[in-house]
């Protein structure tokens, strides 16, 4: 449902973003002279950007709304910073006026002529700042950076330091092939992790077998000291049912390359710490955090593998040490994540936070779900130490 009404929201805003930014276009002094001062025409001209766009809305409806969006959004903010300035520059110049008594007429219908033939530097801006923001907002979508975390703990974890790498909404096929997941995994390697989780979104609708069966491979290449941990998210199971393999294959090649799937199920590892994966919120009757830590040694570290970062007053209150999601890709695109976190559509959207004896951490995702863009937040993986 929230879904839903994002959607049509989204939608509605493209939607007023062209009708205001068919209006900027046909300010353009281009399309007046091209026009010859016709009217119709110089709205017909106008237009024809969006049958450019209209293109690419047939190749990538969502990231050509997106576009739309962002340059309306700048377009308004330019138009509204030159409107001001008009304004300050004409009190200016009206004090000049008033101070200067030799100013002739002359000058004074240049002065008020010249607006109409200065360059629209509203619109020149607007094009250009967006093109520079999504710019930037692409290469964050696309360039995987590693964030490290330190936390301590009292508990004994039979080793200095237990170090657990932690991938998340790869949601293949979106920014990389399952052959540029295996690169990935190749700097996740260099990390040297003790532990790899994977917390959800690992595939999508759109995703394909080979780019599938590739990254799963990939995963059981990792060398690792207690193995590779795998929880589902809301979209490894498929909505819509399209995509060219189904749940149990998918679960088939994890198990072949040595993944271990956890749903609603807890593994203890060298007797020392507990992983906990948990079944994805969608889920129906997916167990409680109580009835997960029940019968386990709550003097032994717990880690929570939980898709998304939505029940930490029930996982705070069972005592568990350290719960790791994914889900909320960082918060995405600005200002995305702040709106979450207004209407507590998430307990976090990007971080580390502690509540009581409980860290929590939101990975931002080393990929996206269909945006191409990444502008609150950028692709990651986390390398988390415990001491």
């Amino acid at each position: 449902m929230i879904w839903m009404v994002f959607m049509a929201v989204t939608m509605l805003l493209a939607l007023v973003g062209a009708i205001y930014l068919w209006t900027r276009f046909h300010r353009f002094q281009v399309i007046q002279r091209i026009s010859g001062g016709r009217k119709v025409t110089a709205w017909l001209i106008a237009a024809l950007p969006f049958l450019f766009a209209g293109a690419f809305l047939y190749l990538d409806l969502l990231n050509t709304v997106i576009v739309l969006i962002h340059l309306a959004v700048f377009w308004v903010l330019a138009d509204l910073g030159a409107f001001f300035i008009s304004r300050y520059f004409k009190k200016v110049n009206a004090k000049k006026k008033t101070s200067e008594q030799n100013v002739s007429d002359t000058t004074e219908k240049t002065l008020e002529t010249k607006p109409a033939e200065t360059p629209y530097y509203a619109g020149i801006a607007a094009i250009v700042i967006t093109a520079l923001y999504l710019s930037a907002g692409w290469y964050l979508a696309h360039h995987v950076v590693e964030t490290d975390y330190v936390l301590t703990t009292e508990k004994d974890l039979g080793t200095e330091r237990l170090r657990i790498a932690q991938i998340s909404d790869s949601h293949l096929g979106a920014t990389f092939d399952g052959e540029t997941f295996a690169v990935h995994m190749q700097k996740v390697q260099q990390a040297e992790p003790d532990l790899v989780v994977v917390t959800g979104d690992f595939v999508d609708d759109g995703s394909v077998r080979e780019d599938m069966v590739r990254a799963c491979r990939a995963l059981g290449e990792l060398e690792t000291k207690y193995g590779v941990y795998f929880i589902f998210g809301n979209h490894d199971k498929g909505y819509f049912h399209y995509r060219n393999f189904s749940e149990s294959e998918l679960t088939e090649e994890l198990r072949k390359n040595g993944v271990i799937i956890l749903e609603d199920e807890t593994s203890l590892i060298d007797g020392r710490f507990y992983v906990i994966g948990r079944a994805d919120r969608s889920e129906l009757g997916r167990k409680s955090m109580e009835e997960l830590v029940r019968d386990l040694d709550r003097s032994k570290y717990m880690i929570v593998l939980d898709h998304q970062p939505n029940d930490y007053v029930a996982e705070a209150a069972a005592g568990v040490d350290l719960v790791l999601s994914g889900h909320t890709h960082g918060g995405q695109m600005f200002p995305i994540g702040w709106i979450g976190t207004a209407i507590g559509a998430n307990d976090r959207t990007y971080g580390q936070e502690r509540r009581g004896q409980t860290d929590f951490i939101v990975n931002s995702g080393i990929s996206d779900w269909a945006v191409k863009f990444k502008t609150g937040t950028v692709a990651e993986y986390g390398v988390i130490d415990i001491m």
